[in-house]
This record gives C-alpha cells, sequence and structure tokens, in this order.
C-alpha cells in the first residue's frame, strides 16, 4: 500500500481543512457554508447529484448546510449510504498549539491541523477510495453521501431533518468512517457506540461578586457549591450516585464482553497514552467494561470566579458547568437527562437558583449482532487488507446520528474507521499521518467493490 498520497490529493486535503468550520459557534457559519459548497463542487466533478439542504432557522440562528449527494447505481445493485461531518471541535486552547490550527502543517509523516483526523481527514480519505472505485470499470452499487456540520454540537438539524428524507436516505447500508482501528492500525469493526447528551447549569447566588472579607461566611459561594453539586453526582467508588439513571439498561452479551476484554489494552497501555492511570469511573470494573458498555456522567468544564494572575479575593455570584452524558442501549436520552435534572435540583443551596440551559438529547447508544452477514464480508475485505483478522469494538465514543440515520434509511451500520491515539482528537495539535489517510482511501474502494 502506498502510503504518500499524490499532490492534487493533498492540494484539496488542505483545501477542505483551512476551512475554520466549528459548526457550534454561530460566527464561523460563514466558513462552514463556504466549506459545504466546496464539498458540493468537489461530489459533482464526481459524477453526483449534489443538493444543499438548508435546515430551518430557530431562534434566529442558521444551522450549517447539509450536503446531500446521490448518483445512481446498475440495476439490481444494493445502495450504499455514506456519513460523515465537516464540523470541527472548537480550536482552543490557541496557546497549547504548535503551528496554526487551521493552517494544515506536515511533519513526519503526518499533517497537523484542526479537523486533520476528525472528522475531515477520514471522510476526505474515503471520498477519494470512493473516487478510485468509479474510475474503475465493473458494475457499482447506488451511492448516497451525507455530510453535516453539526455533529461536534449534536447533530440537530440532520436528526430532525432525517425522518422527512426517509424514502431519499434508504439504503442497505450506513457506511461511516469516523472511529478508530485497533493498536498499530490493526483493522476493527465498531459494534456499537455509545449515545451522548450534553447539557449546561447555572447556579447564581448574589446579585454581584463579593468582598470576601466583608460577606465571606454569609452569602453563598458559586463555585463552592457548584463543585459540591457536580460532585454528588458519583459515588466515592466512581460509580454513578444518581438514583434511575441507570433505568431499562440493556447489558452485554457475554460473547460481546469476551471479545472487548480480549482487544482491550492493558492498564499500563492506557496509562502511558493518557499520562495519567485509568481511574475514571466504576474503579471496580475494567477498563473494557467501564469504555465499552457503562454510560457516564462526565464534567466538561467548570467556570465560576476569578482565574488571571495573583488574588482576587470574591464571592464568586454565578458558577456554570458544562456536562455530557455518555448512555448505552436501554437508556432513553429524555429519561436519563430527567433524572440528572432531579438529583441536582433537590440539592441546590437554600438562597440560590439552578438553571438548566442547552439541552441536546442526542440520540441512544447502540449494539449490533457480530455475526451479521455484513460483518462477515467487512471482515473479509479487511482480512484482504491486512493478514492480521481484524477485531470488533464496541467504542465509547458517540455519533449519535448514525442511530437516527440508521433508523430513517433502514441501512445496516458499517462502522470502521482509522484513528489512533497519537491524533489527539478534540485536543491541540490534532494530526493524521498519511499512512492512515491511505488506509481509509483503500478500504473504501474494497468495501465499494464488494457491495
Amino acid at each position: 500500500m502506498n502510503q504518500e498520497i499524490d499532490e492534487e490529493t493533498k492540494k484539496e486535503y488542505f483545501e477542505l481543512l483551512r476551512f475554520e468550520s466549528v459548526g457550534a459557534d454561530p460566527v464561523k457559519l460563514r466558513d462552514c457554508v463556504s466549506c459545504a459548497v466546496w464539498l458540493k463542487k468537489r461530489l459533482e466533478r464526481d459524477g453526483f447529484r449534489v443538493e444543499l439542504l438548508s435546515p430551518e432557522i430557530k431562534d434566529g440562528k442558521a444551522a450549517p448546510p447539509i450536503v446531500f449527494a446521490e448518483r445512481a447505481g446498475d440495476e439490481g445493485a444494493s445502495t450504499a449510504l455514506f456519513y460523515g461531518h465537516y464540523d470541527v471541535q472548537p480550536p482552543d486552547p490557541l496557546g497549547e498549539w504548535l503551528t496554526p490550527p487551521f493552517e494544515p502543517t506536515e511533519k513526519d509523516g503526518r499533517v497537523y491541523c484542526r479537523g486533520a483526523q476528525d472528522d475531515k481527514g477520514q471522510f476526505f480519505a474515503f471520498l477519494c477510495g470512493m473516487r478510485d472505485f468509479l474510475a474503475k470499470p465493473g458494475p457499482k452499487p447506488a451511492i448516497k453521501i451525507v455530510l453535516e456540520g453539526q455533529e461536534e454540537s449534536g447533530s440537530e438539524a440532520l436528526s430532525e431533518m432525517a425522518p422527512g428524507l426517509r424514502r431519499r436516505l434508504a439504503a442497505d447500508v450506513l457506511l461511516v468512517c469516523d472511529t478508530s482501528a485497533a493498536a498499530d492500525m490493526r483493522p476493527a469493526i465498531v459494534a456499537g457506540l455509545r449515545g451522548v447528551s450534553h447539557f449546561t447549569m447555572r447556579l447564581t447566588g448574589a446579585s454581584r461578586d463579593l468582598h470576601s472579607g466583608e460577606y465571606g461566611g454569609l452569602a453563598p459561594n458559586a463555585a463552592q457549591e457548584m463543585s459540591a453539586l457536580v460532585a454528588s453526582l458519583h459515588a466515592p467508588d466512581g460509580s454513578i450516585a444518581v438514583d434511575g439513571f441507570r433505568r431499562g439498561l440493556e447489558p452485554p452479551h457475554p460473547e460481546e464482553e469476551k471479545l472487548a476484554e480480549s482487544f482491550s489494552p492493558s492498564v499500563a497501555d492506557y496509562e502511558a497514552e493518557i499520562g495519567c492511570k485509568p481511574s475514571g469511573g466504576e474503579r471496580a470494573l475494567s477498563p473494557a467494561k467501564r469504555l465499552s458498555f457503562e454510560p457516564t456522567i462526565e464534567i466538561n468544564g467548570i467556570h465560576s470566579g476569578y482565574g488571571g494572575p495573583g488574588a482576587k479575593t470574591v464571592i464568586p455570584r454565578e458558577a456554570v458547568a458544562k456536562i455530557s452524558m455518555r448512555l448505552v442501549p436501554g437508556q432513553i436520552p429524555a429519561i436519563a437527562f430527567d433524572t440528572v435534572k432531579r438529583h441536582l435540583e433537590a440539592r441546590v443551596p437554600e438562597g440560590m437558583s439552578l438553571v438548566f440551559e442547552d439541552f441536546t438529547p442526542g440520540a441512544a447508544g447502540f449494539r449490533l449482532p457480530v455475526s451479521s452477514p455484513l460483518f462477515r464480508l467487512a471482515a473479509h475485505v479487511l482480512g484482504e487488507m491486512d493478514s492480521r483478522d481484524p477485531v470488533f469494538m464496541w467504542e465509547g465514543a458517540s455519533i449519535p446520528v448514525v442511530s437516527v440515520l440508521r433508523e430513517a434509511s433502514g441501512a445496516a451500520p458499517l462502522i470502521v474507521g482509522w484513528g489512533q491515539p497519537d491524533d489527539r482528537i478534540h485536543s491541540p495539535n490534532e494530526s493524521y499521518s498519511f499512512a492512515q489517510f491511505a488506509k481509509a482511501r483503500e478500504w473504501a474502494a474494497a468495501i465499494l467493490s464488494a457491495l
């Protein structure tokens, strides 16, 4: 396999990366629209009919457009639906980037840029492999493509529009290239994903920040009380302490647990990867079970008071916390959120008010049978690409809209990606290697040929 990419492909890849398409930031809407227009033109050159779907404007805010493309196949051929997202995470904290976050930089066989892997690098490599496949003679399946600009913030627009697009989305297989391979780039088939929901909560006390000498020991401290609220979500052993949160949870099959444990990195591997022991979550459970089959409540950020140089002796009037929940099959996002909301409301200190904002229900998690014919086909194709048999993984991460697209299209999901820990997605200095790009490109051509 050629682990380099040709100059024309590299030029297009770098053009795509330069769009500052942070879909969650309304200020970057113009960048998202420009990125979608670029993708439309790119797909039209490959013979696709392409439309930019504009979601309904809500609360005066427009969402990034959805790129929908389709290309007819041979009569009686199967239909493949490919999903990806062109939005990226914010580049913050900017001070930790070693190179400009939206200027692709090559170093040691890798490209450093926000979105270099997640998901621009992965989906663009797949599109390149699709182009390679279409250029060769032979039978072709029908191909549909959906590229959205809100995956990193909940896929609200696509989730709302998908049920009304059932006929247009109808397919036999749903292809996604937005996950990781196993260690050392061993191919992996994702047999399940956790769902995700997130929200913001705002705790307010006094009408203004107060002098800690004049009011210390008298006025409620929003930073202190918010810390106590979020700490109450977990028991000392790391388990979730919210009554009813696990309601409906479907435990994994013993075969799934066995497969997950057999390919799970060791505790030492995790420590080397993240720089500390994997001590989060319910510590009595193995890392594989915690990551693959257990729900979570995570504090993504707490903001309150003064954080600048020196001291400022104040009692903060307000504190804000960003919280996300990873959900497993059987959990209903709205019910899970309701249990957390009730838990927190019951613990609001006297004299303070708690408000919930920006709740995004996302979608439920799912697991797929490892014995399915589609997985057998994928395992055969991946075995041709790599002499090591592919592994099955149950990703702790989430692509919430996959569940929505699965329902709307009637397609069986086939999720194969080529990420690695070194890519540092969602962090400063995100990157993607040319070797990984080449694998994703090869996989696209191979699976489309097999279909």
